[in-house]
């Protein structure tokens, strides 16, 4: 059965992230007097953010009692905050190598193309009107953590972006994201595929306990998989 649609995560998948989301994520934290390293910060990236903010704060935050909704909250809105700051003033932004051809190519053939990302979709806009790619149309749909109730690995995302593009099965879809949770994600929803990509968080050492479909290293290699 030919897949009819490809879902791309955003950050280290098809733009490239330079480790600046695991920088914003610690420096979100240390404004309420939390210094998380990196190391702890990578395994959560692709989750809905809020969702890991709670879960890092478990690691952390010896008293259960401080962790409260509030305190969540606003990390969170300094996360965004500075996430947003950053992608509207950095002079180097820009999609990964191959990405946006790769899209292109994609939806040439037919193929339904659309972005998932565990980003709000504010920042996700902010990203995309930066790359242009409305304008080079390069995606046809776009959904983000905070327009479902459950955020990945469940496949809410999925599922939502199946519903928009006409599809109700899934051995018709492609999951493509750099991260653990990305891969887990597309298992969930019973995706064909689950391509998993070499430029982000994760390197392929440690992509493959969690057993993708694929392991690329170039997101070009999607076409030769899909088409």
């Amino acid at each position: 059965m030919p897949v009819k649609l490809v879902v791309f995560d955003m950050a280290g998948t098809t733009v490239r992230d330079e480790n600046k989301v695991t920088q914003t994520f610690r420096s979100a934290f240390q404004e309420y007097g939390y210094h998380i390293p990196d190391e702890v910060i990578n395994p959560f990236m692709g989750y809905k953010k809020i969702a890991a903010i709670t879960r890092i704060l478990h690691l952390y935050e010896a008293d259960s009692a401080k962790i409260t909704a509030e305190l969540i909250d606003q990390i969170h809105k300094t996360f965004v905050r500075l996430m947003i700051d950053y992608y509207q003033t950095a002079d180097f932004l820009e999609a990964l190598p191959h990405a946006e051809a790769t899209l292109l190519t994609l939806k040439k053939a037919g193929v339904k193309v659309a972005i998932n990302t565990g980003f709000s979709r504010d920042i996700a806009l902010v990203i995309i009107n930066r790359l242009a790619w409305q304008e080079k149309d390069v995606f046809d749909f776009l959904i983000c953590s905070d327009e479902v109730t459950e955020g990945r690995p469940d496949p809410a995302m999925i599922n939502q972006l199946m519903l928009q593009a006409g599809i109700a099965d899934p051995d018709e879809v492609a999951k493509v994201g750099d991260t653990a949770v990305d891969i887990r994600e597309g298992q969930n929803a019973g995706c064909k595929y689950v391509i998993a990509v070499t430029t982000g968080a994760f390197s392929h050492a440690e992509l493959v306990p969690y057993h993708p479909t694929h392991i690329i290293d170039d997101i070009a290699d999607v076409i030769t998989i899909v088409l």
